[in-house]
């Protein structure tokens, strides 16, 4: 466009751009344009997180050989702390209080390493999802990817810190005669449910964590209290003989004495179905499928939220 000014010249003028009077978002939706780091759909989110598989095995270990690289023994660590852990419950316990009365000690000792092993699976997944956003900002601020691989990462950690642990746990089992055989099989699903949960429940925590910094020094009291709920050092029915019947249901039916319990009767020949509720292996599944759907979505929820601020 043209127009002649006072003096008889000749002034261009440039035309009026297409994009005149289009508001930020028609502009976005003209363009092809998004909004940085927003939340993806669910479907969407579960593909980004399936193309991150590579990554999130890698950085899980990765995380384990530096977990222990400063100290002498190493790796070794891996399995000493649960078995240090166990011999101490066991002083205390076993000897001095007699949780395990009603059981040979062919059996009870076994009982206790593999709850001691089992739960601390749980127990470190969980503490690990609390600083999974929180103790990695450098990370999350820096590049883009599903925040969820942080919390998934750590509990595929703690699920491989687990695997070298239960070498040791089989060892002992046989130690005290319980010979491998087909019933040993069963440990791999209830270890998978067992997985699927913790994942879940890392999920939950690592949102909560993001925000709240200081739920990482109230954990290690909760952490406390559910293992001394959940039967790790004593049988819960023989135990709780002449209390109401329902608080040894509820102690019963919690996720994480249903998992000691699914392999304690894989693994021990003395430990039999008697020792586990009706319908143990629905509620290990139920427990699984809550709190892995329940916690994938309660993450997702805040996604564009994460190490904002």
């Amino acid at each position: 466009m043209s127009e002649t000014t006072h003096d008889g010249a000749i002034a261009v003028t440039a035309p009026p751009s297409p994009d005149e009077g289009l508001s930020p978002a028609e502009l976005a939706a003209k363009y092809g344009l998004s909004v940085s780091g927003a939340r993806p759909g669910l479907a969407e989110y579960v593909r980004q997180l399936w193309g991150r598989r590579h990554f999130i095995l890698a950085f899980s270990q990765a995380k384990l050989t530096a977990q222990y690289s400063q100290a002498k023994l190493g790796q070794l660590w891996q399995v000493a702390t649960p078995l240090l852990n166990a011999a101490v419950y066991f002083l205390i316990f076993g000897l001095i209080l007699n949780a395990g009365r009603g059981m040979e000690k062919e059996v009870y000792i076994p009982f206790l390493v593999t709850g001691v092993f089992v739960f601390m699976f749980t127990q470190t997944s969980v503490m690990s999802g609390v600083r999974a956003i929180s103790g990695n900002l450098g990370l999350v601020r820096a590049l883009h990817f599903p925040r969820a691989s942080l919390p998934v990462s750590f509990a595929l950690q703690q699920l491989q810190q687990l695997m070298f642990s239960m070498i040791v746990l089989f060892v002992i089992a046989a130690a005290f005669g319980s010979y491998p055989s087909l019933s040993w099989l069963l440990i791999v699903p209830a270890l998978a449910l067992q997985f699927v949960f913790n994942v879940g429940l890392s999920l939950i925590m690592a949102r909560l964590g993001s925000k709240t910094p200081d739920l990482a020094q109230l954990m290690p009291f909760v952490m406390r209290t559910w293992m001394y709920g959940s039967g790790v050092m004593f049988s819960i029915p023989i135990m709780l003989q002449g209390k109401p019947a329902w608080i040894a249901d509820v102690l019963m039916y919690n996720p994480a004495a249903i998992y000691m319990d699914l392999i304690r009767f894989a693994l021990i020949d003395g430990y039999g179905s008697e020792n586990l509720p009706s319908h143990v292996w629905f509620a290990a599944l139920l427990w699984a499928v809550l709190a892995g759907v329940a916690g994938f979505v309660y993450f997702w929820k805040a996604e564009e939220r994460y190490g904002r601020g």
